[in-house]
């Protein structure tokens, strides 16, 4: 065997299927939801670190005309990838596929277990997408397969990096969090992680006061929950919270800003239709050559001292992203934005 091969067949895959349990149902608040998963496959679950805003993909079972639940097919992760594995199952019996946080991971003890927190979302009829409507129902011992890290893999040298960790702030010392409900589980986890010397804000717009939650974290962030409920006399529309939020931490203009000599504003960011692309853009996936048309090529991504992590729905995450490149003068390597969902779209 020449010496390439030998190479490839020892890479370990930087993902594994995990067949997996319920072991607890916990209501955390009145739109939050945490479901403990529990399986000794979860040995080989992780990623030689903090887990932060780690994405794993759940699938979620398919139900039978009498409303009981079908088996989902083994995955075998071939070769061809584990998604392409999944598509070319029959679309009748292989589920759905939603991408969640890890809020928890307990992989040293003698029965691993990964905590998850689940947005309840329904609409007026009561009616929820899959993961939400598997979730409102769960129970301890309820089977579900997870695609998640290979935890062989992150101490293996011929393998590639995860890509499922967004969360690269570099040397930066100031920091912005701001995400909706359906990025509380990874803005959480990430306080927890920050270091001493880290300062800045986090910011979590949720449905209504009752979802605050108990928050923790190490550095020196100041932590604001935003209801847009009825509780306040009037609800607010998805995102208009968050919006003042970040625009007030975050003025025109700012320190944090690299504008040019003249003062004028920043590049326009190039338009994406979240109708029908998806907005993610974080500094470690920047190509090269986009790298080198910012601002300060010669530095590397998140090298600046201010660094924002911003996650939600899609087009409130996208009036952000004008608004800190565009308005404000942030470099793009020191922000990182994701449209975690698209409203109006099928999702939960």
């Amino acid at each position: 065997m020449k010496t390439r091969d030998i190479a490839a067949a020892s890479t370990e895959p930087m993902t594994l299927a995990f067949e997996v349990t319920v072991s607890s149902v916990q209501e955390l608040s009145p739109n939050f939801r945490r479901i403990t998963f529990g399986g000794y496959s979860l040995r080989d679950f992780g990623v030689n670190g903090d887990t932060l805003d780690l994405r794993i993909k759940l699938m979620i079972p398919s139900l039978a005309a009498d409303g009981t639940e079908l088996p989902l097919p083994a995955f075998e992760m071939s070769r061809t990838g584990w998604y392409r594995e999944w598509l070319a199952m029959d679309p009748a019996v292989r589920g759905s596929m939603r991408t969640y946080t890890v809020r928890h991971a307990r992989l040293d003890t003698v029965y691993p277990e990964i905590d998850v927190d689940f947005v309840m979302h329904f609409d007026s009829q009561g009616n929820g997408g899959p993961a939400a409507n598997w979730a409102l129902n769960a129970k301890p011992g309820d089977a579900i397969t997870l695609i998640g890290p290979n935890n062989r893999a992150a101490q293996c040298l011929t393998a590639e990096a995860y890509g499922g960790i967004e969360w690269r702030p570099g040397l930066a010392q100031r920091i912005l969090l701001a995400g909706d409900e359906t990025a509380v589980p990874a803005i959480s986890a990430i306080l927890e992680s920050l270091p001493e010397y880290m300062t800045g804000h986090a910011f979590l717009e949720v449905p209504e006061a009752g979802d605050f939650l108990e928050l923790s974290s190490p550095a020196d962030i100041e932590v604001t929950w935003l209801a847009r409920g009825a509780a306040i006399g009037r609800s607010r529309p998805h995102g208009e919270l968050l919006q003042e939020a970040v625009r007030k931490a975050v003025p025109v203009p700012g320190w944090v800003a690299i504008k040019a000599a003249d003062g004028a504003a920043g590049p326009e960011p190039e338009d994406v239709n979240v109708d029908v692309d998806i907005l993610w853009e974080t500094p470690q996936r920047m190509e090269t050559d986009e790298i080198q048309a910012t601002k300060n090529p010669g530095m590397p991504a998140g090298a600046m001292p201010f660094y924002a992590w911003i996650a939600g729905e899609a087009a409130v995450i996208k009036d952000m992203r004008r608004y800190l490149v565009r308005d404000v003068g942030i470099d793009r390597k020191q922000v990182a934005f994701m449209g975690y969902w698209r409203q109006g779209k099928a999702e939960g």
